[in-house]
């Protein structure tokens, strides 16, 4: 049995999981971020936003993560996108910023699984 082939299947199916990580992930921070609307105001406040995510050590320590982790993500994302000529990534670097780093992340990586598979075939 050719395990080249195996792989290419398992690619797929990883594709298709990567894709319904970004839609939980997009989901779940909207619901997060529609909740701090509804307490706090429909016009986002940044400031409120960072001052809550700080609020408290725990909430500090992810923050933290999230920033430092996401960020380096993010440079690697932007150059692997050029290296594989990933179309769409706009929509990726749109939604970092407008949606979630959940939801862009695992987006991207639906999209390079498939960009590898493209060019494998």
């Amino acid at each position: 049995m050719n395990s080249f082939n195996l792989s290419k299947k398992h690619d797929y199916r990883l594709s298709y999981l990567y894709l319904s990580l970004a839609i939980i992930g997009a989901i779940l921070t909207m619901i997060s971020n529609y909740n701090f609307a509804l307490e706090y105001g429909f016009s986002f406040d940044l400031n409120k936003f960072i001052t809550l995510a700080s609020n408290n050590p725990a909430s500090e320590s992810i923050s933290r993560d999230l920033l430092v982790g996401a960020s380096a993500v993010f440079i690697w994302i932007v150059n692997e996108s050029r290296k594989l000529e990933i179309k769409n990534m706009w929509i990726v670097y749109l939604g970092t910023f407008l949606i979630a780093f959940a939801f862009s992340a695992p987006l991207f990586l639906f999209l390079r699984e498939r960009r590898l598979i493209e060019i494998a075939e």
